[in-house]
């Protein structure tokens, strides 16, 4: 307006002028026209700088109302000037008001849990029903371990929240709460956010390429003979998948015949296999499994994890490796970050007993606020796998024979109509691992682990040329192992089939000949064989304090003869079935219960 003042006045003054001189017209007008030029552009200039603060002042909203409304799916670090002139006001003052009745009841209800709230909370804005979450996330983090304990009981046992309840605790909770809360049986799901995006992949490049470069990257020294060797072979495989891939190779003889045999006979043995394989090996060397981690390994597993969600043994493999990373503290809060307990919260709660056990073990080396022991690769717990109030008092252990696994050696004998009521899903009725279903229900108290361990290198076609491990080595791995899971620090009964029979004796054996595991002699309360070879040497000479109970089956009956100890029970069986019960009340399972029963009456009992 000023502007369109002075130019009006201006004007006027020009057409009420007299005229000036023609000589002095010319340069006067010029100058005339200068200032003109400059006071518009000038003007001009203080108006539009006026307009748009104006404009801008006019287009700033109070987004407190949005902020309330956000904070119910989201959580956000809400920060407060030091200058408490600024938040002078009638909005100031009705914060201040509300503040001191959210401070009311978060005190009343911190009375109930005994343990005073954070000051920190006190400047957030929460309805009266949001007070429990806060209270327990604050609680999860307390210096008390019994008070961390019991807060992540009670988020696990709450199925009434609303869905960003859930949300609030998924983004709120530390890595300590969230891992309990994998390892709680009633846990919700929505309590784990997804795993982050996963990055991807060269144009150029596929997940075989990536899997053969990051085998590729770990060192190939100081390895096991038959690591070394299995790992060149997969190496060299996939070196002739991707040439064959990218310029069609041809060959007839070298390495190009026998890959193309084992993929022609046996079509679940993929290029991606054999590198699995091969970095399962390598992941129980605590060195290997920092290269994984720093060359992306845990994203490239969880890229290939989730593209054979129909391929078990991928997926198993795939656990193997993570299980056998978790061994390593320092590693945790990378496996946190990459997602992986939210997908072995997943799987934990899966049907499938070797899944389920898998993710247990997992978590189980993860959590270090109640699990002191560490499951090394091939000892799994098949109970409990979650989190227990009731105490362990004493241990039983699966050792599987030749050409055994941990979960297969120990299901119910399979027929025709086993088969069916196993589609049914009744586990009483049928069930894949029986140790795992029948025997935790009816001996809660007891800690259950099965065991694994190769009885050739692995399943690929290709033998490994060197020499094979022993009974004393193989023995003394598996002793390493499971000291290191605790066993022996309470009464132990083994259970053992075929060569699984002799590994036990061998592990006792080697037991009473070092001091420093006198503890598991001591504890050892009995011994059961199913079909166990014992070629007529006397079970006296590793205990007598240890109650046996031996099932020859029909090929190993004479050569348990006269043993001189235990209690020995032909059965009319052969070796594969042995142990496999074909129900719950059959003679078989119902013997082996009674003499768990039995022989730990006391333990379990005190």
């Amino acid at each position: 307006m000023s502007l369109g003042a002075y130019c009006v006045i201006y004007c006027k003054r020009i057409g009420t002028s007299t005229s000036p001189p023609k000589s002095h017209t010319y340069w006067r007008d010029i100058r005339n026209i200068i200032k003109f030029t400059g006071s518009l552009i000038l003007g001009g200039s203080v108006f539009l700088t006026y307009e748009v603060l104006a404009l801008k002042k006019s287009l700033t909203l109070d987004t407190e109302v949005v902020e309330r409304e956000k904070m119910k799916s989201y959580i956000y670090v809400r920060t407060i000037s030091s200058d408490k002139g600024e938040n002078y006001g009638i909005a100031w003052q009705a914060r201040k008001e509300l503040h001191k009745a959210v401070r009311k009841v978060l005190a009343a209800s911190a009375q109930v849990f005994r343990n005073p709230f954070a000051d920190t909370f006190s400047t957030v804005d929460i309805e009266d029903y949001e007070c429990a979450v806060w209270l327990l996330l604050r609680k999860s983090q307390a210096d008390d371990r019994a008070a961390r304990l019991e807060a992540v009981q009670e988020m696990s046992e709450t199925h009434h929240w609303h869905d960003y309840q859930y949300r609030i605790i998924a983004q709120a909770c530390d890595p300590r709460t969230l891992i309990g809360l994998a390892r709680s049986k009633e846990s919700d799901l929505r309590f784990f956010l997804p795993p982050p995006p996963l990055p991807s992949l060269k144009e150029d490049s596929s997940i075989e390429e990536e899997l053969r470069k990051l085998l590729a990257s770990l060192p190939q020294t100081d390895l096991d003979e038959c690591i070394q060797y299995f790992t060149s072979l997969a190496l060299n495989e996939s070196s002739q998948s991707l040439a064959a891939q990218k310029g069609g190779l041809w060959c007839f003889g070298g390495n190009g015949l026998p890959y193309a045999e084992s993929f022609g006979e046996v079509p679940s043995a993929t290029v991606e296999m054999f590198s699995l394989e091969a970095i399962v090996k390598h992941s129980q060397i605590p060195a290997h499994c920092d290269r994984i981690e720093a060359n992306g390994g845990l994203q490239l597993l969880q890229r290939l994890y989730q593209l054979h969600k129909d391929c078990p043994k991928v997926q198993r493999n795939i656990m193997r490796i993570v299980g056998n990373m978790a061994l390593s503290e320092r590693l945790h809060p990378a496996l946190i970050r990459s997602g992986w307990v939210s997908i072995m919260a997943e799987a934990l709660k899966s049907h499938h007993i070797m899944e389920a056990s898998h993710a247990a073990r997992t978590l189980a080396n993860l959590d270090r606020e109640t699990v002191q022991e560490k499951y090394q690769d091939g000892v799994y717990v098949l109970h409990p796998q979650y989190r227990a109030s009731q105490p362990i008092k004493a241990d039983v252990l699966f050792i599987h024979g030749l050409m055994g696994a941990a979960f297969k050696t120990w299901r119910q004998e399979d027929s025709e109509k086993a088969l069916i009521e196993n589609a049914l899903g009744d586990e009483d009725r049928y069930t894949t691992c029986w140790p795992k279903t029948w025997l935790a229900k009816d001996c809660p108290a007891l800690r259950i682990i099965s065991v694994e361990y190769d009885t050739s290198l692995s399943d690929w076609r290709a033998r490994c040329p060197m020499e094979r491990k022993s009974i004393a080595f193989r023995s003394n791995e598996l002793l390493s192992k499971l000291r290191a899971a605790g066993v022996g620090d309470r009464p132990v009964i083994w259970i053992s089939h075929s060569m699984g029979g002799l590994l036990v004796k061998k592990m006792l054996l080697e037991a009473s000949r070092q001091p420093e595991l006198s503890a598991l002699i001591n504890n050892t309360r009995g011994i059961i064989f199913y079909s166990v070879p014992h070629h007529g040497s006397r079970l006296a000479e590793y205990s007598v304090n240890v109650r046996y109970l031996l099932f020859p089956s029909l090929e190993v009956k004479e050569l348990s003869k006269d043993l001189g100890i235990g209690d020995l029970i032909p059965v009319d069986v052969n070796h594969l079935n042995i142990c496999k019960p074909k129900k719950k009340d059959a003679f078989l399972y119902q013997r082996t219960l009674q003499f768990i029963r039995e022989t730990l009456a006391k333990d379990l009992k005190n």
